[in-house]
């Protein structure tokens, strides 16, 4: 590949995206790709710093503006020091979250103004995005049930350490966040791939990996 193909997974709390993005790294590799997996908030030294803040559960009492600022302060790092020279190189980036989660959660969550996104967007990563997004939907109940069992599942961590600041939020910001990602889907329906979270996992898996591997013998033309 002379150019690489960047992959970002969105949905919402337990839409299962961990379990799908190690598939599918596993799958592309299988297949004789480079790929790299990241996350956002984080994926180099400094933008996880700034994780810490946003995400785990004693990391501060911030408003929906200043997580927005926090969020593109971490991202313009990771894009410009790790995405793009992979990219450069042809590898396949796969990112857990990107800007259409901080989209969804601070404009459609915390009610901050789209045209205020966009205007930082544009400014601090000049509207940089992926080649394709899987969003994994998923009704907020159940989510939130799958989302709260992995949490049990982490006892061994300190409360500080568990990253639940998000999932702590009333169901209805999670409605709010649910209908707001299926609304960005929508307005960029060439980019976004919507998948039935509730389905089996290996029908997800499936649907997920055709969908990446024609993406790459289009030439990430999605």
């Amino acid at each position: 590949m002379s150019k690489g193909l960047f992959i970002s997974f969105e949905g919402g709390e337990g839409a299962g995206k961990t379990t799908q993005i190690q598939t599918l790294k596993t799958r592309l590799e299988d297949a004789g790709h480079h790929v790299l997996l990241t996350r956002e908030p984080g994926g180099t030294p400094e933008a996880e710093k700034v994780r810490d803040l946003l995400v785990k559960r004693e990391g501060g009492n911030w408003d929906g503006m200043s997580e927005l600022l926090l969020f593109y302060a971490a991202r313009r790092h990771h894009v410009e020091t790790l995405i793009k020279p992979a990219l450069a190189e042809g590898k396949i980036v796969i990112c857990d979250r990107f800007s259409d989660s901080t989209q969804a959660y601070q404009c459609y969550g915390h009610g901050i103004g789209h045209d205020v996104f966009k205007k930082i967007d544009a400014l601090v990563i000049d509207s940089f995005k992926p080649d394709i997004t899987f969003l994994l939907d998923v009704p907020v109940d159940v989510g939130l049930k799958r989302s709260k069992r992995v949490n049990d599942d982490t006892k061994v961590l300190s409360e500080a350490e568990i990253e639940d600041r998000f999932e702590r939020l009333d169901s209805s910001f999670h409605e709010k966040l649910r209908q707001g990602f299926l609304t960005i889907a929508k307005d960029n329906s060439a980019r976004f791939c919507v998948i039935d979270a509730l389905q089996s996992r290996d029908d997800i898996s499936a649907a997920i990996q055709n969908a990446a591997l024609n993406a790459l013998k289009a030439g990430a033309d999605v």
